[in-house]
């Protein structure tokens, strides 16, 4: 896993060239909506030679090539000719185009992005309107070196004006392109390029370090979390209390509220092959999640290092899969299942084919604008080998284990033949009323650092605050596990046995407020446009939501359950 994100260090000497990459173009609004840089009319060499990429470039959309820029390491440039081109109408319409589009683009050098706008729209009159279009010709390269490596380079257009392109009449122009390159010492090591990188950045700085947020949430938390283990602790006790007085007492008290239902409480939930394999898949996510920042704390997912975050996730998901199909087996088999393959095939889908259905239709339009985001047939078919040959035997295997080494499960109490029923509720205590307290609570500890997430993954910044995020993280399963105690418990309460899917279905809906956020981000916090860039971002986001759902659901599961054996094995039942 190392090798895979991690590069080597680059070192030059006095002759080596350096080699710019020209990368994608875009609209600015449209962070997904990303084209080849040489989809654009724009110098290019007469034999396009593209990079090597691994699969993390290819994933995040990266389609480099190398340029004409000739470059040597610590050689000034003062202005070179890079080529002299002719644009015919068609082109000059595409490039005026695209600077009223607000295009940028990137190049990459050293494993560096830079980036800046393909040209300018200059706004005059308000009434009437007009605004000019002028394109710029001209890349000024801005190096900082330490001894023999690049630590950081920043692309501009300094001193030289753009060229116009208002006249209509105008049915060819001729643009001479240049370039020029400084070179700078700094004291900044090759280790600490990445913050200095991250420091320098060509997008406006819409990220900070929020702890007074995060430790207001934590105090939410705290309080939030006392609260529910007072006062439940309180209940119980008061209960366990009045058991043992009647029993010195020799009384017969007529049982209510969770006790009463003790019979049925155990009695096993519908579609159990479902059910396990939520709770598989579930525990998978949650390995794929603590294992993602475990590497993002040994400084695997950087500025330079490009698409390393995503391939480490296709990796995990993959190697991860024995972990959904141990869980799901175990489950499974404590829960009387009959149906082995039904279980292991559909515990290997659960995620796999939502996700594919989404993505073929996001991909198939993205093939179809032409954008770097449409995944070339060869990516696609190594992933899908990579679920074929690791993901799908590793989740049986893991169902195999998971079988075998899994016990009956050991209830507490007996359950009956026959299933008790269950009294009416007023609304405030319906399964929909749990569901809504069970969601929101959970997604108010962590909507403050939503923003920073959707900033950065619906931006071009890369999220680098993984301490803060591994805080919220713990915050998030610590009030998700605390509130499914004390729905299961008040649903007990109100003798209502069907705790099962209550519990995963209660943790499960922050996706929906989650997703309810994400609307709200696309129409007031973002300027996305398009139906490409929609697409992107509800499709995705339907996915994270419903991993949101898998995990939580798993956690609310697993807390109830340890809960609600800890209140049945501490009372004595006929």
């Amino acid at each position: 896993m190392v090798f895979i994100v991690k590069g080597a260090e680059k070192k030059y000497t006095e002759t080596d060239s350096v080699t710019v990459y020209v990368n994608k173009v875009g609209p600015y609004a449209n962070p997904q909506e990303t084209y080849h840089y040489y989809s654009l009319p724009v110098c290019r060499p007469v034999k396009i030679v593209s990079k090597d990429l691994t699969l993390g470039e290819v994933l995040s959309g990266d389609r480099m090539a190398q340029s004409l820029y000739e470059i040597k390491f610590n050689e000034e440039i003062a202005n070179k000719q890079l080529c002299s081109l002719t644009l015919n109408i068609e082109e000059l319409n595409a490039i005026r185009l695209a600077i009223e589009e607000h295009y940028y683009f990137e190049f990459v050098v050293d494993d560096i992005p830079i980036r800046g706008f393909v040209g300018e729209v200059e706004e005059t009159n308000l009434f009437p309107h007009k605004h000019h279009i002028l394109v710029y010709t001209h890349h000024h390269f801005d190096f900082h070196i330490n001894n023999n490596q690049i630590i950081y380079v920043n692309i501009s257009t300094k001193d030289h004006p753009p060229v116009s392109l208002d006249d209509e009449s105008l049915t060819s122009i001729k643009l001479e392109y240049t370039y020029s390159a400084k070179w700078h010492k700094t004291e900044t090591s090759y280790k600490d390029r990445a913050k200095y990188i991250a420091n320098t950045g060509f997008f406006p700085k819409t990220l900070e370090v929020h702890w007074l947020s995060v430790i207001n949430s934590m105090v939410l938390v705290f309080l939030l979390i006392g609260f529910v283990v007072i006062i439940l602790s309180r209940i119980l006790k008061n209960d366990l209390n009045r058991i043992g007085d009647d029993e010195d007492d020799g009384s017969v008290e007529e049982e209510n509220g969770w006790k009463i239902i003790h019979t049925d409480v155990f009695r096993f939930p519908h579609h159990r092959e479902l059910f396990s394999s939520i709770i598989g898949v579930g525990c998978q996510f949650l390995s794929i999640f603590s294992g993602i920042l475990l590497f993002a704390f040994c400084g695997m997912f950087t500025v330079h290092r490009h698409g390393s975050l995503m391939a480490s996730g296709v990796i995990l998901y993959a190697f991860t899969s024995c972990v959904a199909g141990f869980m799901s087996g175990r489950i499974y088999r404590q829960l009387q299942g009959e149906h082995w393959t039904w279980n292991i095939i559909l515990t290997a889908n659960l995620f796999t084919i939502p996700f594919f259905v989404i993505w073929c239709v996001i991909n198939t339009f993205a093939w179809a604008h032409g954008t770097t985001q449409a995944l070339p047939y060869t990516t696609v078919l190594i992933l899908v080998f990579m679920w074929l040959f690791v993901g799908f035997p590793l989740t049986v295997i893991g169902g195999i284990f998971g079988k075998n080494c899994s016990s009956n499960f050991d209830a507490p109490c007996r359950t009956k033949n026959i299933a008790r029923e269950i009294p009416d509720v007023t609304w405030y205590r319906s399964n929909f009323a749990r569901m809504l307290v069970g969601g929101f609570l959970p997604f108010s500890a962590i909507s403050v650092e939503l923003y920073y997430i959707f900033s950065t993954f619906w931006g071009r910044e890369q999220y680098m605050l993984y301490g803060i995020l591994t805080i919220v993280f713990l915050i998030l399963l610590s009030v998700t596990a605390c509130i499914s105690i004390a729905l299961t418990y008040f649903q007990l309460a109100s003798e209502d046995y069907r705790w099962w899917w209550q519990s995963i279905i209660s943790s499960g809906s922050t996706g929906i407020f989650v997703f309810f956020y994400a609307v709200f981000f696309y129409l007031y916090r973002s300027k996305m446009t398009g139906t490409l860039q929609t697409l992107q971002f509800f499709g995705y986001t339907l996915i994270g939501c419903y991993v949101f759902f898998l995990m939580l659901g798993t956690v609310g599961f697993f807390s109830s359950l340890r809960f609600i054996r800890y209140i049945y094995i501490n009372i004595k039942m006929d």
